[in-house]
């Protein structure tokens, strides 16, 4: 009962969300044991700067990846709709994410009030003119046979607007994010295991400015011993109910 009654007290949550909360929609993870890139080490390759941009191969790759019917199959989960309940009662501060889905937008979130650390697949950019697009743009060209669609305005090497090895997190977003940690009054983790930087020292930094702290994981994290209150279990049932909130 304490636990619940101090998530009631508060008004300022800060939801701090990982890769488990995607696994849980069907969208593979990376670096679980049946990750992408434990199950295909070429696959780590699509995620770096470098050789996308200089081999044609890994770009076609990475577009047969992002064209996955399984990813834009998946839809919200009742952890998700717990989130969205959480914003409709007006004590949300943020969400962190870590994912690139687009899913707690797409349960009903406001896009304002989710930071996407690692970018999202469902845009994509032109790495030399920089002009942007819904990636269902691009979908549809790669399903018609383009391989390595190129920017229809410059010629430019297109991707999708992720977060890639060798590449800094946006700075606008990641300083949103640090003051959503500097001010919320209690962070929940869920679905991280809090061991990807600089994201997870947003957990430390919530609990040094007095914040309650909720870590919502199905294994071990790196902060286990430091939270409040460690909650295993299936999180489309423990977060529901750890926020005291219907699904939205």
């Amino acid at each position: 009962m304490a636990r619940i009654s101090s998530l009631k007290q508060a008004n300022r949550i800060l939801i701090l969300s990982g890769a488990g909360v995607s696994t849980a929609a069907g969208i593979p993870d990376f670096r679980g044991p049946d990750g992408l890139w434990t199950r295909d080490p070429y696959a780590e390759l699509v995620s770096n700067l470098s050789w996308y941009l200089r081999d044609e191969d890994v770009r076609r790759a990475a577009w047969r990846r992002r064209v996955d019917p399984v990813t834009w199959a998946a839809t919200p989960t009742a952890a998700h709709r717990a989130i969205v309940g959480l914003e409709k009662q007006g004590r949300l501060r943020a969400v962190v994410t870590q994912n690139t889905d687009g899913l707690q937008q797409l349960a009903g979130s406001s896009p304002d009030l989710v930071h996407e650390v690692h970018g999202s697949m469902r845009t994509w950019r032109c790495e030399m003119c920089g002009r942007t697009g819904p990636m269902e743009e691009m979908i549809t060209r790669v399903n018609a046979g383009e391989e390595d669609p190129r920017c229809i305005h410059c010629g430019g090497i297109t991707r999708a607007t992720v977060i890639l090895f060798e590449e800094v997190l946006d700075a606008d977003v990641l300083e949103a994010s640090v003051e959503a940690a500097e001010d919320c009054d209690a962070i929940v983790a869920v679905g991280t295991t809090l061991s990807v930087y600089p994201v997870a020292a947003l957990f430390p930094l919530a609990r040094r400015n007095g914040a309650y702290s909720v870590i919502v994981n199905d294994s071990p994290t790196e902060y286990d011993d430091e939270a409040d209150e460690v909650i295993r279990g299936d999180l489309n049932e423990t977060l529901p109910a750890l926020l005291g909130v219907g699904e939205g």
